[in-house]
């Protein structure tokens, strides 16, 4: 059985980000995630966690500057103390509000720097990361985001974040999928996790096109999601989607799953 949880920076937006927790538990959710927790105190998002008896599974590290353009600090060269300084915030954070799981964005490509010496930068920041998140628990993920959505993002596919995985060689850095973002650029979204799934910790889902409601678009959900119950995946499935209406009208398609979670 799929094991949902909430993205509470794209779904729930009706209210403010702090009272979203409360309309996730009363949704039927059991686990929620979120993008960029850093404008709220790490001790409110906990007191809601608990309060609301809800799991954090994944959080964002600080991306940089992103009205400037930055979608994550781990492959610039000319970045690599911001990084560090990242890794420390973001760690603060999962420490406080118990997450074992912090996305690294790859960033965009810009400036002088070759591949090859971006690739390096991202390898070792990961190992960095790796080594400071391994005494808590901690996992580093990379995600591949598709180049409609983010231009010139460093990171497009799932085979390149598994070789960037392999150099690394740690058991604290994998691989975060998006169904979403392979729906839009390869396809092939069971063979994709086949080939990678010992290096895959965590899934997100959104429709295709749209990125609304998973029922509604491209890609067949209900047979995915069995698929990769039938493949014994036991993580979390992130509900990274953008509601096309309230968030509660729109979750028909997960009602099933929630309320067999609740009993």
């Amino acid at each position: 059985m799929p094991k949902l949880a909430a993205n509470l920076s794209t779904m729930f937006c009706e209210v403010p980000f702090l009272e979203r927790f409360e309309r996730a538990a009363w949704a039927g959710f059991s686990a929620v995630e979120f993008q960029f927790p850093y404008a709220f105190a790490a001790a409110d998002i906990a007191a809601e966690l608990k309060g609301n008896r809800l799991e954090v599974v994944l959080f964002n590290m600080p991306p940089g500057d992103l009205a400037a353009g930055e979608r994550g600090l781990a492959s610039l060269p000319e970045a690599r103390e911001r990084f560090a300084e990242s890794v420390g915030i973001a760690l603060d954070y999962a420490r406080t509000i118990g997450c074992r799981q912090l996305h690294c964005m790859a960033g965009v490509l810009s400036g002088d720097a070759s591949m090859d010496e971006r690739e390096e930068t991202l390898v070792e920041n990961l190992a960095y990361a790796a080594r400071v998140f391994a005494p808590h628990g901690i996992r580093a993920l990379i995600e591949p985001l598709n180049p409609y959505d983010t231009p010139s993002y460093l990171l497009t596919s799932v085979d390149h974040a598994a070789r960037i995985v392999r150099r690394v060689g740690s058991d604290q850095v994998r691989i975060q999928y998006d169904l979403y973002h392979q729906s839009r650029t390869r396809g092939e979204l069971l063979a994709t996790f086949d080939r990678h799934r010992e290096l895959i910790a965590h899934i997100q889902i959104a429709g295709n096109p749209g990125r609304h409601e998973p029922d509604a678009g491209e890609i067949d959900y209900r047979f995915v999601l069995e698929a990769l119950d039938a493949r014994g995946y036991d993580g979390f499935v992130g509900c990274e989607y953008v509601p096309a209406g309230t968030t509660e009208e729109g979750l028909g398609w997960a009602r099933e799953w929630l309320e067999a979670g609740a009993s």
